[in-house]
This record gives C-alpha cells, sequence and structure tokens, in this order.
C-alpha cells in the first residue's frame, strides 16, 4: 500500500528527500518557539534554536528590546553563539574575532588598520536580522525578518487554548527533560491529535478525563482540543487536584492543543506544559518538554499534595501487567502514557518499511490525523507558490 491515512504517501514518513523538503519549506519558513520570556531576562542574556535550515538566537540589548539573528558571523559563516548564555557587551566570533554589539552591528574585526581587498564598511557587515515575537510568555523567532506578526498566525486559535496565563506561573524545573523518538515527527505529531487512542491506549493512565466528552477542531493548520474531568475526578475537583489550581473557578478540564508545526500545549486546572517536536531526521524525533505550576509557596503544594493523597494512590496502572524481571523494562507495563506513546509511534514506524503495511479504515477520533496531513500539503503548496 503506497497511502496513509489517504493524504500522504509512506515515502513522506521514510525519505531523505522529503525531510529535506520539509526542512526547507515547513521549518525553514514558519514560527518557531525558541524558550520562554524567563529565558532572556536582562541585558546580554541569549538563546539560540534550530529553525529548519536556519541557526537563529535572540539577544537582549542594552535598551531591553529582544532581537533575534541569523547565527552566523558575516565574515566566514561561523556559528556566533551557542545554546544559553551571556555577554557582557558584545558577541565575538571563535574563528577570526569579529566583534558585534547587542543590537547586531559590526563594532571591531582584528588589525583594523590593515587593508582589505574591498575596503570595510561596517554599517553593510552587522549581523543579519531574524524576526522574534512574544506569545502567552513563550519566545517565537522566524527567519524572515518580514514575518507576518504571531497575532496573524496564532490569532484565530487563541480562544480555544484555555484561560491560562503561563507567564504568570513559575517553571518546574525538575519536569524539564528531553527524549527521541525513532519516529518521523508527523507520525508524533499523529499520535498527540489522534483522540481515538486516548481511550485505549490510556485507558489507565489517562482516566481522570472524559474522552467520550472530547472537543476539537481546527484554525487553519492549527489543532485546538478541550475535555471535561471524569466525572470520579470532576466530583470534588478542588481537593482531588495534584497541585494547586492555576485557572480560576468555573474553568475545567484540559486544554491539549498542537499548533503547526509541532508546538504542543497541555494546559489543564493545575498546571500547563509545553511539548516542542523537533525533528532530526526522516525516522528520528526530538521532543522536549517544559512544565509550569502556580506560583505559590511548597506549603501550598504540600497542602494540595495531602488533599489529594487519598485519589492519586490508586490511579492509573500499567496497560499490561508485566510478569517477572523480563518485563520490567516493558513500556506498556510501566504505567508511564509518555512511554506509552513512544513505544506506539515506534512500532508505526517499523510497520511503514513493511510491504504488507496497509491502514484499515478510520474512527471519527481520527480525523485529526487527515486533517494534519492536509496542513502539511496546504503549508508546502503556498511556500512553493510564492517562490514559483
Amino acid at each position: 500500500m503506497t497511502r496513509m491515512y489517504h493524504n500522504l504517501p509512506v515515502s513522506t514518513y521514510t525519505s531523505q528527500e522529503w525531510f529535506d523538503h520539509e526542512q526547507a519549506l515547513i521549518f525553514s519558513r514558519s514560527w518557531r518557539f525558541a524558550g520562554l520570556a524567563e529565558d532572556v531576562p536582562e541585558p546580554g542574556q541569549y538563546i539560540s534554536v534550530q529553525a529548519g535550515l536556519n541557526n537563529l538566537f535572540i539577544v537582549m540589548g542594552r535598551d531591553r528590546r529582544l532581537r533575534a539573528f541569523h547565527n552566523i558571523c558575516r565574515h566566514r559563516g561561523t556559528q556566533l553563539i551557542r545554546a544559553v548564555g551571556k555577554s557582557q557587551k558584545a558577541l565575538t566570533c571563535p574563528y577570526h574575532d569579529w566583534t558585534y554589539d547587542l543590537e547586531g552591528n559590526l563594532i571591531s574585526v582584528p588589525d583594523e588598520t590593515r587593508e582589505y581587498p574591498n575596503g570595510i564598511d561596517k554599517s553593510c557587515l552587522g549581523l543579519k536580522p531574524a524576526s522574534v515575537d512574544v506569545w502567552r510568555g513563550m519566545l517565537f523567532v522566524h527567519p524572515d525578518p518580514q514575518a507576518p506578526s504571531l497575532a496573524q498566525w496564532f490569532g484565530d486559535v487563541d480562544p480555544y487554548l484555555g484561560p491560562h496565563k503561563p507567564e504568570e506561573l513559575a517553571e518546574y524545573t525538575e519536569a524539564r527533560n528531553s527524549y527521541e523518538i525513532k519516529a518521523n515527527w508527523k507520525i508524533v505529531v499523529e499520535n498527540y491529535i489522534d483522540v481515538y487512542h486516548l481511550s485505549h491506549l490510556h485507558a489507565n493512565t489517562l482516566h481522570m478525563y472524559d474522552h467520550s466528552q472530547a472537543e476539537y477542531g481546527w484554525e487553519g493548520p492549527h489543532y485546538h482540543f478541550w475535555e471535561p474531568p471524569s466525572e470520579a475526578y470532576g466530583q470534588d475537583l478542588q481537593k482531588n487536584l495534584p497541585t494547586p489550581r492555576v485557572i480560576p473557578e468555573p474553568h475545567r478540564g484540559t486544554w491539549v492543543p498542537m499548533l503547526f508545526p509541532g508546538i504542543g500545549i497541555g494546559a489543564s486546572e493545575d498546571s500547563w506544559n509545553l511539548f516542542i517536536i523537533t525533528p532530526l531526521g526522516p525516522e528520528l524525533t526530538r521532543v522536549e518538554n517544559r512544565t509550569k505550576l502556580a506560583n505559590v509557596s511548597e506549603w501550598e503544594f504540600s497542602k494540595q499534595a495531602w488533599s489529594s493523597h487519598r485519589f492519586w494512590k490508586d490511579f492509573g496502572g500499567a496497560k499490561y501487567t508485566g510478569e517477572g524481571e523480563a518485563d520490567e523494562d516493558d513500556p506498556m507495563a510501566s504505567g508511564d502514557f509518555t512511554a506509552e506513546d513512544i513505544y506506539a509511534c515506534e512500532q508505526q514506524q517499523k510497520s511503514l518499511h513493511s510491504p504488507y503495511f496497509e491502514v484499515g479504515p478510520a474512527a471519527v477520533g481520527e480525523s485529526p490525523v487527515i486533517r494534519h496531513q492536509q496542513a502539511v500539503l496546504d503549508f508546502i503548496a503556498a511556500q512553493e507558490a510564492q517562490t514559483a
């Protein structure tokens, strides 16, 4: 069988050619999550991120304004900065010591008194600018300095994302982690938005919400999702929440959108979570998780944990009960919904190489999968039309 859920051929999940196509036309031409606003809190602080074919960085200038630049020195293209850090006054390339100020202007080159073949006009050799914007406490970059604003990109879906104000919450750094999944990034996204699997794969690990009452849909290429708490969990929700509430009454439920092209948000009554998808290869994807909780004292967290202990002490359980030492590392016996999802994604990816691979009729809850595939095709088609 050569097609998967009718919209994309199997090769789009396995081939290097298609992966390169997506890197050039999707991830190099869309807004990319770079970090949280608190990652760049003061002048000189910077953070870098890969956006498709472009390595970009955000830096706070001396005027406390955020700016984004392509992370390449104008001399020989060497990467200027690495990861996250702070420069007191300037950014210096490690290769030939060309130096730029925090606003991206070239301020010095070695041996400036020496004659260069074509001369040096510093005003023309500043860093190549990119776009930066802040949305709900998150930093985003775009390789194009003239990119449409984030308000335009996310505007229509914003009302469906819950009443949370993540910029007012505190990051729970112990929960920050990243991991790699041996599957194409679209498989990871499709698993995330597949409503059908929630009641099956996660029957034990996510049964605090009522999946049968889920509400979901699309605004442009962005998927939105909400579902209410289950009867048992919601009966005394304030008592049962594992951590202090972050949204006011009467709001309840969980909002779990997937914003194109790979920005998942999991927002519930007591937490706000990020799920950032980065394609590393045709069959390899990195996922980064960051979590924010109520900005309250440890005492408040302790009180809420005691209050909810009765509900959570017998909660959940593994999809399958492992027997014997050989099963201790079985993801389906882990009682961890993330482990269950990784297992499912990797098994799907493996099956794509089988000559016997086929897909059965889709349930209603699988319709977002087809819609996401169309969003990929539509975005690529729009970019190709612009460059034709």
